[in-house]
């Protein structure tokens, strides 16, 4: 017996499973006047399809799933609202294949045997074939997906599943080495409003009896996020709204009104964009954690790209953190990594983190002023050629050029570290990098001058009381300044390399 997850055609459900409401011809509820707007909007054929144009050219698979033209089974993966069910219902009336629809959340193996049975009956028999459309497949435990496998390697069924988790962690990797992969990208701001137009034009929508006003409309789209199903329910929402106060207009203060959320003042192409990222990264530089916060969820509610926010903060971790925090880098591209991995809304609290880091660590541009600063030497033409010791002396006649000639291996030295030339002669003394005394940044700022002493052979500072005991300013074994061991030298320089 079929559960009440199980649309079935070709195989009537007994009494106990018979699902709520009528049964249309492609295993799906039929279409009434009174369905959900998103449902009453989905395209009757594929060439009305929105914003999958990179899957839809001729001979693509998705459009050879659609047709019938080859009975190959398909992982349909992508965000909510971007056209996976949509998808399935276009293959359940393009063809005259018997189609079976299930959802993960409520069907089990039992569902999925029965199923494959009567797949595998009409098939002996010369009847149609079996297209199983199972929604949200992630959510089938292993032992439900490793129920699949012989059916779907025979071709007994057809498999049509739909995800919106990454199918490499959510799909056992033989049901995935069985199926196509087709990767749906969310809708972006163009289709969704082209969407919305047709919806308040169309019959099947509102058909023209309600204007959607600009600002509203640019609300909508905001609101959606690129979630085609999530912009027309508000839209309905609107509209009912706009109905029972007896105009026959949806402006902004309807429509805020109707889906209870503020429109935000923000534009991802225009002046607002630039002004609140502006704020965003002026908060976490000053270190108000509270402002970064507001600009951070400003921007989410906003739609902005959680990708862009990601970057921003990994640009940031650099920037404005630096050598004070040198782990902030690893946290900011931690929730990059995040974003992609999970995605939207759970990512807000990995960028959440990030933000609440990242304003109170300590804060050091040293980094940025010193890679800005070589930039600009280079840029003036400063710099000469790679000094002799250091060229690359791996390849045949190399040595007969001098190169790698007095080169010392800073390893062989207890310090870790040499009197030695590295930069062009023109480059000699040259301080790029000018260390802060902010967080970790303070030891480095200690033990930077020690190494350039070392590395430039220059002499140690006079001490109060006077030159060091040989007298001549070198240490006593000649390979660093005075103070470069002991007490004043080699344990800071090892400790510091550690």
């Amino acid at each position: 017996m079929e559960s009440d997850a199980l649309f079935s055609l070709g195989a009537p459900a007994g009494p106990s499973s018979a699902p709520p409401g009528p049964v249309d011809v492609d295993g799906f509820t039929p279409v009434s006047t009174d369905s959900p707007l998103p449902v009453r909007m989905r395209p009757a054929g594929i060439d009305e399809l929105v914003g999958q144009e990179h899957l839809l050219a001729p001979g693509a698979p998705l459009r050879q799933l659609v047709t019938g033209a080859t009975p190959m089974s398909v992982i349909l993966w992508g965000p909510p609202g971007c056209g996976k069910t949509t998808i399935a219902h276009l293959v359940a009336r393009a063809t005259d294949r018997r189609f079976v629809a299930m959802s993960a959340l409520n069907a089990g193996v039992k569902d999925v045997r029965a199923v494959i049975d009567t797949a595998r009956r009409q098939r002996r028999s010369g009847g149609p074939q079996t297209v199983l459309f199972i929604d949200e497949v992630h959510r089938f435990s292993k032992t439900q997906q490793d129920s699949l496998l012989a059916a779907v390697e025979d071709r007994t069924v057809t498999l049509l599943a739909a995800t919106t988790e990454n199918p490499y962690f959510s799909v056992i990797s033989p049901l995935l080495s069985r199926c196509v992969l087709l990767t749906l990208q969310p809708l972006d701001d163009a289709a969704v409003r082209g969407l919305l137009r047709r919806a308040v034009a169309d019959e099947r929508g509102l058909g023209g009896a309600l204007a959607l006003d600009a600002e509203a409309e640019d609300h909508l789209v905001r609101l959606a996020g690129g979630d085609v199903r999530k912009a027309l329910t508000a839209l309905e929402a609107a509209a009912a709204s706009a109905t029972a106060l007896g105009t026959g207009r949806i402006d902004l203060a309807t429509a805020e009104q109707a889906v209870d959320v503020a429109a935000v003042r923000y534009d991802r192409a225009g002046d607002a964009h630039y002004d609140v990222t502006s704020a965003f990264i002026k908060s976490m530089r000053g270190s108000d954690v509270d402002a970064a916060l507001h600009w951070l969820a400003r921007m989410l509610v906003a739609g902005e790209d959680a990708r862009f926010i990601a970057r921003r903060l990994v640009i940031f971790a650099s920037e404005d953190v630096g050598m004070a925090d040198p782990g902030a880098l690893s946290v900011a591209t931690a929730a990059a990594q995040a974003v992609e991995f999970v995605g939207l809304p759970e990512a807000q609290l990995n960028l959440a983190q990030a933000v609440i880091h990242l304003a109170t660590a300590p804060k050091s541009n040293s980094a940025t002023s010193a890679i800005g600063a070589a930039v600009a030497d280079v840029r003036a033409g400063r710099g000469g050629p790679v000094p002799r010791g250091l060229r690359d002396a791996h390849y045949a006649g190399a040595r007969g050029l001098g190169h790698g000639t007095g080169y010392r291996y800073p390893h062989d030295d207890s310090r870790g570290v040499v009197t030695q030339q590295y930069v062009p002669d023109d480059l000699v003394g040259v301080d790029y990098y000018r260390p802060s005394g902010h967080g970790a940044e303070r030891s480095v700022a200690t033990r930077l001058p020690l190494l350039r002493r070392i590395v430039r052979g220059l002499p140690a500072p006079a001490r109060p009381d006077g030159p060091g005991p040989s007298g001549n300013g070198r240490h006593p074994s000649g390979n660093g300044p005075a103070g470069a061991a002991d007490e004043d030298g080699s344990d800071a320089v090892g400790e510091g390399q550690q």
